[in-house]
């Protein structure tokens, strides 16, 4: 009998779950803790478990590769535990270390027992002791009184028939970090208002990333929520044939549990990244105060009014903001942690383009004035589930000269606008997604306009209703306010087959009337019908 091939892509093993079996069998764990307690609690019980799950079959796939190893080598096999307990065969190779009273088998086994709690409590402290990156990391929440046990004791079975390796040439890791995104989605989705803090529409991180193209350098974001922004930066390495140390990622998150949340996003996901000792207010305390980074990718909250607000702040150099409102704090902040050729892309709600209330106006126009702004889009409505404040996209660029040798286009004095606001899909009633084609249309026009060598010598042009290059004379003229409908303008109409309004009256009128004859021509026939059937 023929040996069997390796499975490749996404095949997976006669009897081994597919993905989406996977993120349906997790998400029925979910719903067993559903009604005991609120969306943001069951969201830190599952995903904690769910990571322990992965760290121990990720343990248990290089415990049976070091095993075969040896064995291959030809040493005896009496001597095998020395190496399997060797703790650098794997972290060497990427796999936290688990002890063997952190191991799902262990803990499945006595999933029964009745201090299931206090188990995995155990459990997750053994293995934040013996791994660095997980200090204060992984939750401890589940021996409490308010905890109902029998429903965690089956949320672990549930768990258990969960498997994240087997599944083709896919590591366990990428199998988890596939999951977690997908729970992080869902969970934002449950939360409603609340999900926007730790959650990012995939898309919108996507284009962010796509502009910035960030092959290598300081990646920065001062609210990064669950990581979102650093995962796709190191997708968009990776995909671009780069290594995950091409990026240095550097984070700060206000909310313990949010922060949580990233530090276990970046650990699945191999990104050795600086989000702080603990979580900690930006504004209050900066906990990266000599960053000045290459690339900044963020979604600060909305009309932030409740804020640590100092006047004689050094970083609010083009203006003190409003006491009511972050959203300048917030991009002043983020100005001043760019490096000499730092580039930045924030999220932003749509008042920010063109608020002149409690000195914004001037803030604004003295950041357009420093030629700050790179490229301003407006977004398109329903991104967003968890609110329904339109957004938009800023872009800052501290050089936009031709950079020497990258021979960019001078951009110096001017700002792209792209307005998107008709663009995306609705993929349900209440949501919207930038499809790959928008992403690519967007990120492309700005690429053209800039001279990247991801524009591929396409040349920019203005289209009207989408995009348009404007002057600092020009912004000036429309009082610095940005948003990118006033520069646009709107998309012209082929009016190169339309006949001459009179004529097009004329006919209209005739085949209305010729609507009207058979109007009553059919009438009459139904009447002499209906006149036969009387007796």
């Amino acid at each position: 009998m023929p040996p069997r091939k390796k499975a490749t892509g996404q095949a997976t093993l006669p009897g081994v779950p597919t993905m989406a079996d996977l993120r349906d069998t997790l998400w029925k764990a979910a719903d067993k803790l559903r009604g005991s307690m609120d969306a943001a609690q069951y969201k830190d019980f599952v995903l904690g478990l769910v990571f322990l799950k992965y760290v121990s079959d990720a343990f248990d796939e290089r415990r049976e590769e070091i095993r075969k190893e040896i064995l291959d080598q030809g040493i005896d096999e009496s001597r095998v535990d020395a190496f399997l307990d060797d703790v650098d065969e794997y972290t060497g190779h990427g796999v936290f270390w688990v002890p063997q009273e952190a191991r799902w088998e262990h803990l499945a086994e006595n999933a029964k027992g009745g201090e299931i709690g206090l188990l995995l409590d155990n459990a997750m402290d053994a293995v934040m002791k013996s791994n660095e990156a997980l200090r204060a990391v992984l939750p401890k929440i589940f021996n409490r009184d308010n905890v109902d046990q029998r429903r965690l004791s089956e949320l672990v079975d549930l768990i258990s028939d969960a498997r994240f390796t087997g599944h083709g040439d896919k590591p366990a890791r990428d199998v988890l970090g596939e999951v977690y995104e997908y729970f992080l989605e869902k969970f934002a989705r449950a939360e409603g208002k609340r999900g926007g803090e730790f959650y990012t529409p995939r898309s919108v991180v996507k284009l962010l990333v796509e502009v910035l193209e960030p092959y290598s350098g300081r990646v920065y974001d001062p609210c990064c929520g669950s990581g979102g922004m650093f995962v796709q930066a190191e997708k968009f390495v990776l995909n671009h044939r780069g290594r995950r140390d091409d990026i240095a990622v550097y984070g700060q998150e206000s909310n313990e549990r949010t922060w949580r949340l990233a530090k276990m996003n970046l650990a699945i996901h191999g990104i050795s990244g600086n989000l702080g000792p603990k979580w900690e207010d930006t504004f209050h305390a900066d906990k990266h105060p000599d960053l000045r980074a290459d690339f900044i990718l963020a979604n600060p909250p909305f009309n932030m009014s409740d804020w640590a607000r100092k006047t004689d702040d050094p970083r609010w150099r083009y203006g003190t903001p409003p006491a009511g409102n972050a959203n300048f704090a917030w991009l002043q902040h983020i100005v001043s942690k760019l490096g000499e050729r730092g580039m930045a892309g924030v999220v932003l709600a749509n008042g920010s383009m063109s608020s002149t209330q409690s000195g914004e106006g001037e803030i604004r126009a003295a950041m357009v004035e420093a030629d700050l702004i790179s490229c301003m889009i407006a977004l398109p409505p329903q991104l967003f589930r968890t609110t329904q404040i339109p957004a938009c996209l800023w872009f800052f660029a501290k050089d936009k000269s031709p950079q020497g040798a990258k021979k960019l286009d001078d951009r110096r004095g001017e700002v792209l606008f792209i307005d998107a606001r008709n663009m995306g899909t609705m993929v349900d009633r209440t949501e919207r997604v930038l499809t790959d084609e928008d992403v690519a249309k967007i990120a492309g026009a700005y690429h053209a306009w800039r001279g990247t060598a991801s524009a591929k010598d396409e040349k920019y042009e203005d289209l009207a209703g989408f995009c348009y290059s404007a002057t600092l004379d020009e912004i000036r003229k429309h009082d610095h306010v940005l948003t990118p409908g006033r520069y646009v303008g709107a998309a012209e109409v082929d009016t190169s087959d339309d006949e001459p309004i009179a004529d097009k009256i004329e006919r209209l009128k005739k085949e209305l009337y010729a609507y009207f004859d058979e109007s009553a021509r059919l009438g009459t026939a139904i009447r002499e019908q209906l006149e036969r059937l009387d007796v």
